[in-house]
């Protein structure tokens, strides 16, 4: 399955984390990006699911939600480790980024926070 990670330049600069999963890329929006050193923590926000064709796209967005510069930082294949409600876990390899990763629900931040972990 593929993933990639999209540096947006929106009203607020943040990186698009996607994982194709259950025919579509969930995603994450991740101010920071992904962490890229073991044990380090990043907020990340849950947002709509996208198209997985979308996972490709790299542009300019005129108007409205999400307008800006779409560019891919990173793509590759990953391997699903463990998905429930509360966690997602993979092994993402990509060009910047490779090894396991680990998606945790963080309620305390809101309903669609999770923090993603280098593990």
């Amino acid at each position: 399955m593929k993933f990639v990670v999209q540096e947006h330049f929106a009203k607020r600069h943040h990186f698009d984390f996607r994982l194709e999963m259950d025919g579509v890329a969930k995603s994450w929006a991740i101010p920071k990006g992904l962490p890229a050193k073991r044990g380090e923590k990043r907020l990340a926000i849950q947002v709509d699911d996208h198209d997985v064709e979308y996972m490709d796209f790299e542009g300019e967005i005129k108007e409205g939600y999400g307008a800006g510069r779409v560019f891919i930082y990173d793509k590759g294949e990953y391997e699903l480790i463990k998905k429930d409600d509360k966690e997602i876990k993979v092994n993402l390899k990509g060009d910047k980024f490779r090894g396991t990763f680990v998606l945790i629900r963080f309620p305390k931040a809101g309903e669609d926070a999770w923090l993603v972990i280098k593990t």
